[in-house]
């Protein structure tokens, strides 16, 4: 019977239901989770069934504030600490094996004399080796990389020449190293990158400002930021004006200018002006702080192709262990015996592949792509289908006016005028773009308009004027226009592509239209492009507009398909449908785009102004309105996988080599070493060229050029 460990989490009292379900679903979404189920009794019940789940379930526990009852569990290893270890070994041993060869000599009757001593000090060195190998046999019942090494310096030791050994650990320590150096450097980038060094602020108290500990401000304080210091709370602009840069947050490079009323976030930086802000959140709840614990939790969160990688590699062990007893069967030479120990296929596999993923999660974040975990990342380049969301997602979600016909004779400015005038105090949510359209190209707004509605046709408006005096506006559809039999209708020309179509008449007589869409986002035709040129089949998208409004979008953007007229509810079935034989993303921004997320293979929750709901739905967070980095993380994570099964190839075809020179006696257990441990850090560092260099998207920023890249 399968053994499966236990978690139950007490949820406050203070707790609310929705995030208590919020809970429930961030834990079945983590990797070998069996079971989460909240009850009642505010508590939740969470079955996984391995130990490498709790440092995951503990960042769950911390993020959402709660604590457990009944827990049991092995402590989860530092990578600084492990790092740091591993270094000290690593000089100690090289600085013990050279004081022996220089005794050996200089000193060989000496030398000869210290057997015991050379020995003590090869089992000192390989002390957390041999247990390492001891607890595999009798723990899990099977060998791994520690414990071929073990043999390997247990057979030195008998043969009473321990500096063989001492030459491979050595190798061994100096190669891990540098490959957990490479790793750990990796896992940190973005912590390094987005790290916050501020540990004060200038806070405004009573019209003083004041240097503070950042623990000291609290929600609602204002805090004032000048030139060159970095934002350290999330907030509104009260007062000044500056331009910020945001890069550690969204990987846009241009500075975005903020005045009163802008929202401002952790972690920017002021490059011209200065800032007076009203903090709105502070501490862990700042974007930033999520950001942060969303980058490093991903690192936990491992990808099935590194689970492949430890069965494989554990898998190979034994072959080292059959090839030795058949060399020494067939030769009786133990040197070659030992080349057999000291070549294994263990750490390149494992190491290569942890370092590509995480790697590859910190590159993404780089770019203002937060990835959950590097499941996702392998789970990415097996997609063929993608889907987005409409309003927010493919449009700004910001409707505006984007062209004014008039009628013969008719003033432009005028027909703005009076269209505004009447939609002055209408719940339209289109009416809003009138009115900007008006205040942005300074036309007068009337504030005497006596409106009646009727409601999903348009406004009656009594507007009086300087020139004609008291008029009847009219403002509507156009079979609005008809059921009240205005003249001339007939001679509009209006688009086949317009979206929304305000008619204005006076009098009963058309003065002409007023046309609203919203618009697509910029490089979204490019962002599509580049998506089929990374291997996406279809493209879709999903709305709850109008049938009409959806083909017209769907036409601009030569999509393989839309719906339209969709509730939450028929997204996510449609998501589900479509996984019948495809890998789908879906991609998407508002809380109701959350079912569909959550459904499929994929959910990227895309733009700054995405919900917290829609968030938490994802498995990827793009956190700026940038579509181009869509396809930039799909090319990530196709080059991962490319870095990926290139080192299982590096690995197992000098490792092969390598045992088949050691058993021929070509080369020496020295040499064995050396070329095992050199493949190592090869493949470590091949996976570390996915931080280098510029993606397309930064390349794009220094190009001064507007064409497709």
């Amino acid at each position: 019977m399968k053994k499966f460990y236990h978690f139950v989490l007490k949820i406050p009292a203070a707790k609310e239901v929705r995030e208590l379900i919020s809970l429930e679903v961030r834990a079945r979404r983590i990797p070998g989770v069996v079971s989460a189920l909240a009850c009642s009794d505010g508590t939740m019940s969470v079955y996984f069934e391995s130990r490498q789940q709790v440092s995951v379930l503990k960042e769950l526990l911390h993020r959402g504030k709660v604590h457990s009852d009944t827990y049991s569990t092995a402590e989860v290893s530092d990578p600084e600490k492990e790092a740091r270890s591993c270094k000290i070994n690593a000089i100690v041993s090289l600085g013990g094996f050279a004081l022996l060869e220089f005794v050996k000599r200089c000193l060989p009757a000496f030398f000869s004399k210290l057997t015991f001593a050379r020995s003590a000090f090869v089992i000192l060195i390989a002390r957390n080796i041999l247990k390492n190998g001891f607890e595999g046999l009798v723990k899990d019942h099977s060998p791994n990389a520690d414990t071929l090494t073990s043999t390997a310096v247990i057979a030195s030791l008998l043969a009473r020449k321990p500096e063989s050994s001492l030459s491979l650990l050595v190798l061994s320590n100096f190669a891990e190293m540098l490959s957990l150096s490479a790793a750990e450097k990796a896992r940190k980038h973005i912590s390094h990158l987005l790290g916050m060094k501020e540990k004060f602020l200038w806070k405004i108290v009573d019209g003083v400002v004041t240097k503070v500990p950042i623990t000291d401000v609290r929600v609602n304080d204002q805090v004032a930021v000048y030139l060159g210091e970095k934002i350290s709370v999330d907030g509104i602009v009260v007062g000044g004006s500056a331009s910020v840069d945001q890069s550690p947050l969204t990987g846009e490079y241009v500075p975005v200018f903020k005045s009163q009323g802008d929202t401002v976030y952790a972690g920017s930086i002021i490059r011209n002006g200065q800032l007076i802000i009203e903090a709105s959140k502070v501490g862990d709840d700042t974007n930033l702080a999520r950001i942060i614990n969303m980058v490093e939790n991903a690192q936990n969160r491992r990808a099935p192709v590194q689970n492949f990688a430890d069965r494989m590699a554990n898998m190979l062990v034994p072959i080292s262990f059959i090839a030795a007893g058949l060399v020494y069967a067939a030769t009786r030479d133990m040197q070659r015996v030992l080349n057999m120990f000291f070549i294994d296929y263990s750490c390149g596999l494992k190491l290569s592949t942890a370092t590509a993923i995480s790697a590859a999660i910190s590159k993404a974040a780089q770019i203002g792509v937060l990835v959950k975990g590097g499941n996702f990342i392998e789970n990415l380049s097996d997609i063929d289908t993608v889907v987005f969301d409409k309003t927010g997602t493919i449009t700004c979600g910001h409707p505006e006016v984007t062209d004014v016909i008039t009628a013969q004779g008719v003033d432009r400015n005028e027909l703005v005028s009076l269209c505004a005038s009447a939609e002055r105090n209408s719940s339209h949510p289109l009416a809003e773009s009138i009115l900007n359209y008006a205040r942005q190209n300074e036309i007068k707004i009337l504030e005497n308009a006596v409106t009646e509605v009727e409601v999903g046709r348009g406004i009656f408006a009594k507007i009086r004027t300087d020139k004609s005096g008291e008029s009847l506006i009219l403002v509507g559809s156009r079979i609005f226009m008809e059921e009240n039999s205005v003249a001339g209708i007939e001679s509009m020309k209006i688009p086949n592509d317009a979206w929304n179509i305000f008619y204005v008449a006076r009098d009963k007589k058309i003065m002409g239209a007023v046309l609203v869409s919203d618009p697509i986002r910029k490089d979204l035709k490019k962002t599509i492009n580049r998506l089929r040129r990374e291997g996406i089949d279809e493209i879709l998208m999903l709305t709850g507009d109008s049938e009409q409004n959806a083909m017209s979008v769907s036409c601009q953007l030569d999509l393989d398909g839309h719906q339209a007229n969709m509730l939450p509810q028929d997204k996510a079935d449609f998501i589900a449908r479509k996984q019948i034989g495809s890998r789908v993303i879906m991609v998407g921004d508002g809380i109701n785009d959350a079912p569909a997320l959550a459904y499929a293979d994929i959910g990227v929750a895309m733009g700054g102004k995405s919900t917290d709901i829609a968030i938490e739905s994802a498995d990827i967070t793009i956190t700026s309105d940038e579509p181009l980095k869509l396809p930039e993380i799909l090319k990530i994570s196709h080059r991962t996988m490319n870095l990926v099964r290139q080192n299982f190839a590096i690995t197992i075809a000098v490792n092969s080599v390598a045992l088949l020179l050691g058993a021929l006696g070509r080369i020496n257990p020295l040499l064995a070493a050396t070329i095992h441990n050199a493949s190592t850090v090869a493949v470590v560092l091949n996976s570390s060229r996915i931080l280098l260099g510029k993606t397309n998207l930064l390349k794009q920023r220094t190009t001064s050029g507007s064409g497709e890249i």
